[in-house]
This record gives C-alpha cells, sequence and structure tokens, in this order.
C-alpha cells in the first residue's frame, strides 16, 4: 500500500521534468493519431527508450493544466497495487484532470480493470507500454472494442535525418546503418546508453517477469540471435548447438524476445499455416546501433545491416512479411496486406558482378510465382531499370526508398 504523500511527491516530481524538458522531433506517429477518441482509451506500445515518455509529453503539453501523467516505470512505485488507485481517483478527482496518461502501466497487475472505469466515467485515457503481450491479452479481455492500439519505434530514417539536420542521401543513410534509431543514443552518442537498455529488457523484462532460472542460456541464445541478424533460424537446430534442453523452451524465449520489441523472426511465404510455422524462420532486430553494441562484428557487414533496416521499414508499416524459398533461389521480402502480395524486394548493398545474377533469379523467381510482372532491388546508392525474362525490375537507392515510405 502506497502513501498518498508519496504517491503526491512522485507525480509532482515528473511533471515538473516533463515541464523542463527539451522540446525533441516530432514524432510522425502524432500526425496518424486519432483527433477524438470518444470512449476509446489510446494504447501506444514499442521497446524501451523508443521515445513514447516523450511523445507523450508532446501530447501533455498541448493543454498541460488539465492532464493527469503518472510514470509507473521508476522504483518509488514497484510495490503499487490495483487498490492503490483508490489513492490515484482521490487525486485525480481533487484536481479536475480530464485526460489521464499512464506511462509503462502493464507493470501494475489489473491495469486494464482501472483503465475501463476511467473511460466509463468519461475521462479521456492514453496508456504506454513495452510489452506487446501483456497488452494484448488484457486488451483483449477487458477492454474489447475500446481502444484503439498504435506501435512507436526508434526513429525511421525520415526521423533520423530531420532530427540530424542532414539531407536524405547516401551519407545519411551509412550514419543511420551504424547508429540505429534511439532517440537518447542519437541525441548523446553514449553506447552504455544501448548495452544497458539491452540489459534491463534481458533482466528484467523477460528472466524476472518471466522466472527464467537459466539466464546464461537465455543471454547465449539472444547473442546468438543479434548476431545472425538476416539469417535463417530453427528451434531444433538450436537446442543442438547451444545446449539448451528443449526446442520448446527456445520456442518460449522466441516468444518474450519478440514480445519486448527485441527482435522479430519472420517465416518463409507459404499458402499452408503449418508450414510457416515448420521452416525456417529469419531474425530481424529491432535496431542496428543496438546490434552493434553488444555485437561488434556486426558493425563491419552493411548487407545485413541494409536488409535490416528495411525489413523494420516494412514492419512499421503494418505490413505483413515473409521471405519466398520455393525453387531453391531466395527473394528477401513478399510483402503483403491483407493477404494479397503487394510488393517483392530484394535488398542487397551493391549489384555486382558476381551477385547480380543470383538477385535477379530470386526476385524473378518469386515474380513468376505470385504472377507479378514488376519488382524491386533495394540498394545503398545504384538506380537502373532491368529487364530480365519478360519482367521489370527496378533498381532503387536504400535512402530514396526509405525516404518514400509511408
Amino acid at each position: 500500500m502506497i502513501k498518498q504523500s508519496d504517491l503526491i511527491a512522485v507525480i509532482d516530481s515528473q511533471k515538473e521534468r516533463l515541464k523542463s524538458s527539451e522540446d525533441d522531433l516530432e514524432r510522425d506517429l502524432l500526425k496518424s493519431l486519432p483527433a477524438s477518441l470518444a470512449q476509446h482509451a489510446l494504447i501506444i506500445s514499442g521497446i524501451r527508450r523508443c521515445g513514447k515518455s516523450t511523445m507523450l509529453g508532446q501530447m501533455i503539453k498541448e493543454g498541460i493544466d488539465d492532464a493527469f501523467f503518472i510514470n509507473f516505470d521508476t522504483p518509488k512505485l514497484y510495490n503499487f497495487e490495483i487498490s492503490d488507485f483508490e489513492i490515484l481517483d482521490l487525486i485525480i478527482s481533487e484536481k479536475g484532470y480530464k485526460r489521464l496518461f499512464f506511462d509503462e502501466l502493464q507493470i501494475v497487475d489489473g491495469w486494464e480493470l482501472y483503465v475501463r472505469q476511467k473511460l466509463d466515467e468519461g475521462y479521456k485515457v492514453f496508456v504506454t507500454g513495452s510489452n506487446a503481450s501483456l497488452l494484448s491479452r488484457e486488451l483483449g479481455t477487458r477492454l474489447t472494442g475500446r481502444h484503439i492500439t498504435k506501435e512507436l519505434f526508434p526513429f525511421s530514417f525520415q526521423e533520423f535525418f530531420n532530427y540530424r539536420h542532414l539531407k536524405p542521401d547516401k551519407d545519411a543513410l551509412l550514419e543511420y546503418l551504424d547508429k540505429g534509431g534511439f532517440p537518447e543514443f542519437i541525441k548523446n552518442n553514449n553506447v552504455d546508453i544501448l548495452t544497458t537498455l539491452f540489459e534491463d529488457i534481458l533482466y528484467r523484462d523477460i528472466a524476472v517477469r518471466y522466472n527464467i532460472r537459466d539466464v546464461k542460456s537465455l543471454k547465449r541464445l539472444l547473442l546468438y540471435l543479434v548476431a545472425n541478424v538476416g539469417n535463417l533460424v530453427t528451434a531444433t537446430k538450436l537446442t543442438q548447438s547451444l545446449g539448451i534442453k528443449s526446442s520448446a523452451t527456445i520456442l518460449d524465449y522466441f516468444s518474450f524476445f519478440e514480445q519486448t520489441y527485441l527482435l522479430n523472426l519472420m517465416p518463409r511465404f507459404s499458402y499452408s499455416y503449418r508450414a510457416q510455422l515448420v521452416n525456417p524462420r529469419k531474425i530481424y532486430v529491432i535496431d542496428n546501433g543496438l546490434i552493434n553494441a553488444v555485437t561488434p562484428s556486426f558493425s563491419r557487414d552493411y548487407g545485413k545491416k541494409l536488409e535490416n533496416v528495411i525489413y523494420w521499414s516494412l514492419r512499421k508499416q503494418n505490413k505483413e512479411l515473409f521471405y519466398f524459398n520455393e525453387t531453391g533461389s531466395e527473394c528477401d521480402f513478399v510483402v503483403c496486406r491483407n493477404n494479397e502480395v503487394e510488393e517483392l524486394i530484394q535488398v542487397c548493398y551493391d549489384l555486382s558482378i558476381e551477385n547480380t545474377y543470383r538477385e535477379q533469379k530470386g526476385l524473378a523467381d518469386a515474380m513468376t510465382f505470385f504472377k507479378k510482372n514488376t519488382g524491386t532491388i533495394i540498394t545503398l546508392n545504384q538506380t537502373d531499370e532491368i529487364s530480365y525474362e519478360g519482367k521489370h525490375i527496378r533498381v532503387i537507392p536504400a535512402y530514396k526508398y526509405l525516404n518514400e515510405a509511408k
């Protein structure tokens, strides 16, 4: 049980920090948020330190006097229980707040019941969280039809070059491929920010929350995945190479990594959902800067860096993503929306004599399979138009493709 005086002290200090914080880049996601929430809570989820709290602050400053803000991710509130919401109610009603902003609210068990109550009372409610599973599970059971969910990611390439006041060209892209998009790291260029983030997610958000005792194996698996961006992986083979007891355990760990937004595992395209589950999946990690911080060897592999950036650009657009390999030739991305193939994409750092045939054939095989006459090859800095076996292939520099991304 938390004392009211202690809770007020936390709220006041957090709001003062919010008032005095520097104005940061307005995130692109702000432009797509609904103008009116009516009876719906706005839920914003995303990895730790990607800028959720800052974005809430930007929303609050438009009318700070009628806005209540509290961040639950502080040691002073670690013992906050559902009964303590009664004290919170007293503070909110006393001050006459109309908009309620709850940061990292998923830490409190039963939070969704409280949000439902405040919606019924006519408040506008905004919630952030850094665990996709916790949010989705509770939203699905208690807030069905009463919430709008959005995802926030580290800076996109567009946000990066705007924040750094750079031109959207090859040089800006090369810097983005190295640094990634975590706002605090971009601002301070201190790699400790990224290594601490990595450890916090590994230990606090996964090992402690899911009561994992063999933390060494958990970390060994995560480091292996981070070091193998763009490569294929199966749980069965990893049990043999990493010495983890069972493939079921590895699948659980995969799920935890994805729930905390550390990485995604992209399936192979198949019309059979079962085949998607059993075939190897490709690894993509949330941010290149984070990968560089914990896997120094990654700094030299610009091909994988570029592929990782393209994946997350597509992922932010809520596209359904697969890789293609039905003929022994691989196409990096089958981009779908509403179960329809929209785009076929191959990614390579540059097209050369050594790799042009391979890249073209993988893309052309996918175009034949899906009955598409056009495809795209994304490189660092090449522009071209290619006719291959009656099909049209566009070659475009990545910085142009990313700058056009919606």
